[in-house]
């Protein structure tokens, strides 16, 4: 039985393919690479060049967990892996060459899971997030030297088009774990999703600062990297963002005071914790896949003060965004957390993107729902 499987599942790649060859090469890929390849159903090609390699398997982020791939060998040490059709969105994915993790040489790379991994965008049939002909704003990098973590602290700000002209809100946006400041920069493509929006008046301008979701001294680095240490991570964020980073940009750029925060997962959590801690300053909190660290049954929220929202007059608006083919847990942590407000008449926004995990596509959506409601 489990070799017919095998046949089958292998027959059913072979037929596909003979009946789908429109094949276009990934957006990701390098400039004058052929491969990986695309069809209009989402079934993809991979090429690698691997001669002494006795083993070469397909493997992926959330997306892609329930790949189905074959793989052929040639007599030059070129490998063939062609999949049935993938799961919409950008995926993070990379080759298991004889049991080592290996990247695509094919295409750009892209950070995560803490590295720099390869990259591969299935069409969703969406535009919002394309480079189009309309005004653009830019991403600088800047930085600043923290007192909290004893060094320098790389950040990236995105200034809208109109930038120069009046002053603007700002946006704090975190990444989350395994990823940095590059993230929404480059996976996100928040420049072009903002570019977009505010050609078509969908959106108020505003400058956003990409921060990084990682603050520890020195001391703290020699942590075992678990959840304590991520926890302390976000209340060093907390100082920074407040005695540091906040100042900083309403020094350097041209701000109107007015300020919200979002992230995606651990940055979720991140601007949860901050958000809460300051429902004054913020007028709205974006939580793009919610995580809850270091809760206890009795305590869900022991290391979360979101029940300052409740008591704050100000009530910062709450955007809530989850994917719908996400993991169990982050539902879970998704359910707890709307659970919570609607028990205590706490008014938020539940956004749900349809089709996609843990990964770019559901967090550029949440994005792009969340700017159309802040600073209005």
């Amino acid at each position: 039985m489990k070799s017919f499987k095998i046949i089958f599942t292998v027959f059913t790649i072979c037929s596909s393919l003979i009946y789908s060859q429109n094949f276009k090469t990934s957006i990701t890929a390098k400039d004058g690479k052929e491969f990986p390849k695309i069809d209009a159903e989402g079934k993809a090609e991979f090429k690698v060049y691997f001669p002494k390699a006795n083993s070469v398997l397909l493997e992926g982020g959330d997306g892609m967990q329930n790949l189905k791939s074959m793989t052929i060998k040639d007599k030059d040490g070129f490998w063939t892996i062609s999949t049935l059709p993938l799961e919409i969105g950008f995926h993070y994915y990379w080759f298991n060459v004889d049991g080592k993790r290996t990247n695509d040489p094919n295409t750009e790379l892209y950070f995560g899971y803490g590295q720099p991994t390869s990259g591969i965008e299935i069409n969703s049939g969406e535009d919002f997030f394309f480079k189009k002909n309309v005004k653009h704003g830019k991403i600088i990098n800047d930085n600043l030297e923290s007192k909290i973590t004893k060094g320098k602290r790389s950040f990236k700000v995105y200034l809208p088009p109109s930038y120069g002209i009046k002053r603007f809100p700002v946006l704090y946006l975190y990444h989350g774990t395994g990823e940095d400041i590059t993230g929404w920069e480059k996976q996100g493509f928040v420049n072009n999703i903002l570019d977009n929006l505010f050609a078509e008046k969908k959106a108020e301008e505003m400058i956003v600062v990409l921060d990084y979701g990682v603050a520890l001294n020195p001391e703290e680095e020699k942590m075992a990297d678990n959840y304590p240490r991520t926890v302390l991570s976000t209340k060093n964020i907390d100082k920074i963002l407040i005695q540091e980073l906040i100042p900083y940009i309403e020094k350097k750029y041209k701000t109107d005071g007015n300020k919200a925060i979002a992230g995606l997962s651990r940055g979720s959590y991140q601007a949860m914790f901050i958000g809460a801690n300051h429902p004054e300053l913020f007028s709205a909190i974006g939580s793009f896949s919610p995580v809850i660290y270091e809760g206890t049954e009795l305590q869900p929220f022991k290391e979360l003060p979101i029940d300052n929202l409740l008591k704050s007059k100000q009530k910062p608006f709450l955007f809530i965004g989850i994917g719908e083919k996400e993991d169990k847990r982050f539902i879970d942590y998704n359910y707890m957390l709307t659970t919570y407000l609607d028990q205590n008449k706490y008014p938020y926004i539940q956004y749900k993107s349809l089709g996609t995990y843990h990964e770019w596509l559901t967090w550029r959506r949440c994005l792009y729902d969340f700017a159309q409601k802040i600073f209005r």
